[in-house]
């Protein structure tokens, strides 16, 4: 049996106003050893919003609702990206998935989930920034997701399972 044609993608070399959201997952994957970085960023009214892929070693994915545009990782835009704090790489965290027990770097996931949600607010509105990092396990990868407004807590997942950060004691 035949498979079905995969649908061919446009290759683009920009995608307007949402260049900015480009350039600056981009830059966050760079500096923070994401594998992934992703954002769910508004446009103008009437139009849905668009999600953008950037993944290490790949063509950044566009999905602008009515189709799917990619842009060379390379490529070289326009806009500025935006000032982030310094987002160090750290070196992969040990994970139980069942007990949602995290191990690493001190401060660790605290740093990244402060990045994440640096990402998120300098993308504006309520976008929705999300990146990906590696842990010890292939299956389970650390996820952090904020909203730009910090109208909600950030979310950890690893693999499907999703945690919050516990309360600072004394805060």
């Amino acid at each position: 049996m035949e498979q079905p044609d995969a649908e061919v993608q446009e290759t683009v070399s920009s995608v307007g106003e949402l260049d900015f959201a480009v350039v600056t997952l981009r830059e966050f994957l760079h500096h923070s050893n994401a594998v992934r970085a992703l954002a769910v960023v508004d446009r103008e009214p009437g139009v849905g919003p668009a999600t953008i892929d950037c993944e290490r070693f790949c063509a950044i994915e566009v999905d602008l609702g009515d189709r799917i545009v990619l842009i060379d990782h390379g490529a070289e835009l326009e806009p500025t990206p935006a000032v982030l704090p310094e987002v160090k790489p750290l070196p992969p965290f040990n994970v139980d998935p069942v007990s949602g027990e995290i191990a690493g770097t001190i401060g660790g996931i605290e740093h990244l989930v402060d990045g994440v949600s640096a990402l998120a607010a300098a993308l504006g509105g309520r976008n929705v920034a999300m990146a990906v990092f590696e842990t010890d396990s292939a299956e389970y990868p650390l996820s952090i997701t904020a909203r730009a407004d910090g109208s909600e807590e950030p979310v950890i997942a690893l693999g499907d399972q999703a945690f919050t950060l516990p309360p600072v004691p004394g805060a």
